[in-house]
């Protein structure tokens, strides 16, 4: 599992589902004062789908200050990409026309750059460490999630499953903390508000969606930051 260092410089910031809506992620960040020369980004997985822009993915993907973990959207997408399309859920049905309407050579791209994601990061802070993972942790323990072989992990598993898939923890309203790091954030489930059970927090806040917003939350203090979803995309 990747694990990225204390940010001496900066502040460190986690975004729920961005859904192909990099204008409005755009507009929230300049709204927190975001600062591209020290501070970071990461998101929690669903880059692409639903919103116009999922094909500007790759560059935001190769922004130095930008990283992101594997959604759901992303495995059916590099899926559909590479020809070996995720047979429990229709693609298109979900988001996917997009991806159709590129070249061969940007589906190929955009497929293998989603497939390298990880189905989970860790981030140094000074108050602790902070697991970003899609939609749910399969573990009451993060030593559990360590122990995992990452490379192999069949994402299509129970584990890798639960990653990209689950609800079962909000939807049980089970707020036991997970173990051994000071927190747990997920996307996912679109929420009115940011939430937090025990010490998981759900900041999918629906920016890519009509009278949704972004949630910024940034690591250090654990803190939620509400951004506007307007459009308006500069260039940063």
């Amino acid at each position: 599992m990747p694990r990225y260092g204390r940010n001496l410089a900066g502040r460190d910031f986690a975004v729920g589902d961005v859904h192909g809506c990099f204008t409005a992620l755009d507009r929230a960040l300049d709204a927190i004062g975001f600062d591209a020369r020290v501070d970071r980004l990461f998101s929690v997985g669903d880059l692409v789908d639903r919103g116009p822009e999922s094909h500007l993915v790759l560059q935001w993907l190769d922004q130095p200050w930008f990283h992101a973990i594997c959604g759901n959207h992303e495995l059916m997408t590099w899926r559909s990409a590479l020809g070996d399309p995720y047979p429990h859920v229709d693609h298109l049905m979900h988001g996917g026309e997009w991806l159709a309407c590129l070249a061969d050579e940007q589906q190929q791209r955009i497929g293998r750059r989603l497939a390298r994601l990880p189905l989970a990061i860790e981030i140094e802070t000074a108050q602790g460490l902070v697991g970003l993972v899609h939609a749910d942790c399969p573990f009451d323990d993060w030593r559990d999630m360590q122990r995992q072989r990452w490379d192999t992990l069949d994402p299509a598993g129970s584990v890798g499953g639960c990653c990209l898939w689950s609800i079962a923890r909000y939807e049980n309203r089970y707020d036991r903390p997970v173990k051994h790091i000071r927190a747990v954030v997920h996307g996912h489930i679109t929420l009115r508000h940011a939430e937090v059970l025990g010490n998981v927090h759900f900041i999918d806040t629906g920016g890519w969606r009509p009278g949704g917003h972004f949630t910024l939350l940034e690591l250090e203090t654990l803190k939620p930051l509400r951004g506007p979803s307007a459009a308006g995309r500069k260039n940063r």
